[in-house]
């Protein structure tokens, strides 16, 4: 068998994403915080771009000076951009309000969103415990032990490692750990470094003084399974104390904390800050976007000057590509804010019932009728609602929030699947505890109240999406 080289011809199409494409896309996938990092790092490392004082606005008419012709073939790309890319001008020019509308707005705006409702720091679990471990009369060898205790701690506190692995962390005797541990446990909250559930508590009963009891400590240490099941008459037989008895002491137990870090836990409520607000004035929505802490671009005089000098091909060429990226970044931000605008105002247009009325009124949202409306892909609508935030009469919302399935009433109307969730919350917070809905009572009480027809099973889904027990978990007896 014979092999040679032959020349072949062969027409296809390939996308090529650009570097510049690249950071367009990814711009639009930025949160808030991860926009700003990266507006900043690009001001560090392009010396084109430069960040513009707010106040000093340029002459709406002023127009750019004509750059006399050197030995460059291709054009300054300064050209393709104005210098100065005023962000409140571009939102005049597609904002639906007037601009006194959005400066009421503005105003009702700081009065109404205090800087503490937006940002918060939480401390972590490990140092609160570290900060006491510290200040406690502990050697200095028993705090080297209490630091590999608080190390091996989980998001709620548990402790995950046994003595001897401790011992073996801190180069000590397993024996010099209890006592270490026991002063840990101690700490603030009380709890933290059990090893199990049983333990945890029992650690809470004794420093409540509670442990004098031996009925009570009983039920702690061997029949927490059976008050979780709620098999209370053999508690009954067993311990000779009739059911208000036994009340009383589930009422003491289930004041105790299950999970004592869990509170400063990485699992602490996320605080944000809007992208954008939306807020009713003078009977209509006004849109206003949130540019607070995010850099004005511009490109800086240092290009006009580095145009009119003579240099090699090669410096010419990284000029006009650090030049060229410069001027990219402007465009994309202001793309990003123009489109994060149009959704948002397209979303006003498709849910005004919701920011009228609140949850109750979503109504059933596609991504494909935002890219309709406004004339973008389905993938930007998609990138632009990811991880961004609007600030609405009724709280602060995930605009992912808004794009929900429908179900279809009694009526022909549509409601979103967000609507039948809180509906389904409100009945479960407004019953009897001691006779909880079934999943099959609620789908009659949502066919009666929003006529919508929902099986029993969607219930139970919607139900455990939201992290709500079954009726027989939330019955109580009490």
């Amino acid at each position: 068998m014979a092999f040679e080289i032959r020349q072949q011809f062969k027409l296809s199409q390939q996308l090529h994403m650009t570097p510049m494409l690249k950071q367009a896309i990814s711009l639009l996938l930025f949160s808030r915080q991860e926009l700003v990092e990266a507006v900043q790092r690009e001001l560090l490392e392009n010396p084109f771009l430069e960040e513009k004082e707010v106040e000093a606005a340029p002459a709406a008419d002023a127009a750019p000076e004509p750059r006399k012709s050197g030995e460059q073939d291709e054009a300054w790309p300064q050209e393709e951009v104005a210098r100065s890319a005023e962000w409140e001008e571009y939102l005049g020019e597609f904002s639906s309000q007037s601009r006194v509308a959005q400066q009421e707005f503005e105003a009702a705006e700081e009065d109404g969103n205090p800087l503490e409702a937006c940002h918060a720091a939480e401390p972590n679990l490990e140092a609160h415990l570290m900060g006491q471990l510290l200040l406690s009369p502990l050697t200095e060898r028993q705090k080297s032990i209490g630091e590999c205790i608080i190390g091996n701690l989980d998001e709620t506190g548990y402790l995950t490692a046994t003595d001897e692995e401790i011992a073996a962390l801190a180069g000590v005797e397993p024996s010099e750990v209890p006592p270490v541990l026991s002063a840990v446990q101690n700490f603030d909250p009380v709890g933290v470094a059990a090893r199990t559930l049983s333990e945890c508590l029992l650690i809470q009963l004794r420093a409540e003084h509670y442990d004098r009891d031996p009925i009570l400590v009983s039920l702690v240490k061997d029949h927490l399974e059976d008050l979780e099941k709620q098999r209370y008459k053999p508690l009954l037989r067993h311990f000779h104390i009739d059911l208000e008895t036994l009340k009383e002491y589930i009422c003491i137990i289930q004041s105790l904390e299950p999970k004592p870090g869990g509170g400063l836990s990485g699992n602490a409520p996320c605080y944000v800050s809007p992208d954008i607000f939306v807020r009713k004035v003078n009977g209509e929505f006004v849109i206003v976007m949130n540019d607070e802490e995010l850099p004005h671009l511009q490109l800086s005089p240092l290009s006009e000057e580095l145009a009119a000098q003579n240099r090699s091909s090669e410096e010419k060429d990284y000029m006009n590509d650090r030049l060229r990226s410069a001027v990219w970044i402007i465009r994309s931000l202001e793309e990003r804010q123009r489109t994060l605008y149009q959704v948002m105002e397209s979303i006003v247009k498709h849910q005004r019932e919701f920011f009228e009325y609140g949850v109750y009124k979503l109504k059933p949202l596609v991504l494909k009728d935002i890219a309709e409306d406004i004339g973008r892909s389905e993938s930007s609508i998609s990138r632009i609602t990811t991880n961004k935030y609007v600030g609405t009469p009724h709280g602060i919302f995930e605009l992912k929030y808004f794009f929900n399935s429908g179900l279809t009433s009694s009526d022909g109307s549509q409601v979103g699947s967000e609507s039948v969730k809180a509906r389904i919350r409100s009945l479960i917070e407004g019953e009897d505890q001691a006779h909880p809905l079934s999943d099959e009572e609620i789908s009659v009480r949502l066919n009666d109240s929003l006529g919508v027809k929902i099986a029993r099973r969607t219930v139970a889904k919607y139900r455990e999406e939201m992290g709500l027990p079954s009726s027989s978990r939330r019955k109580k007896h009490l």
